[in-house]
């Protein structure tokens, strides 16, 4: 099932999220339904907040963005009610979009380097490290289940330039190739 983006302006995207129970029933089929949501919007990430589900929950494919030499260094998995440990290693810029906030890209600085402890679908427990763009995609979807989205990473100037733009999202005006849905609006 594909479910609609929630849009910038929604509570949900700044909420902090719960964790989600490791049996929940419908666990599994919500980790393919994110998958196929990512994909039909071309995304590299979705966290659950995204969909409308305060939980702790994210997905991720990098594989996108691996040069074609690169291409089995990218990681495509679930991260169920995760932790960052520990941010590391050089500071560094990338221009950074996000399917709330279409047709919004900024440059975000972000760590290299994160060590995340989380679970599969089994209950199974993590502690791995990342890396590089890899890293940065977890870093952007962590900070969904945070409630907080990467346009707070952004200089008091940078967040002047975009707010018209971010304004007309809450309006529902913008253009997205994907179905959206918006607080206070009926779904489009």
């Amino acid at each position: 099932m594909i479910y609609p983006i929630v849009a910038y302006g929604d509570p949900v995207l700044r909420t902090k999220a719960k964790d989600i129970p490791l049996d929940s029933p419908e666990l599994e089929k919500l980790i393919e339904d994110m998958f196929e949501t990512m994909y039909h919007a071309h995304g590299v990430g979705l966290a659950a907040p995204q969909i409308g589900k305060s939980i702790r929950l994210f997905v991720i494919d990098s594989n996108p963005f691996m040069d074609e030499d690169e291409k089995d260094q990218g990681v495509k998995k679930a991260f169920i009610n995760p932790t960052i440990l520990e941010e590391s290693g050089e500071e560094w810029g990338f221009d950074e979009g996000c399917l709330s906030i279409p047709g919004v890209r900024e440059e975000v600085w972000r760590l290299e380097r994160i060590k995340i402890k989380y679970y599969d679908l089994q209950g199974n427990e993590y502690i791995e490290e990342f890396d590089d763009v890899t890293a940065r995609v977890i870093q952007h979807e962590y900070d969904h289940i945070e409630g907080i989205l990467f346009t707070d990473h952004l200089s008091a100037l940078k967040k002047r330039l975009i707010k018209g733009k971010l304004t007309k999202i809450t309006k529902g005006d913008v253009d997205a190739d994907y179905r959206m849905k918006f607080a206070g609006l009926s779904k489009r």
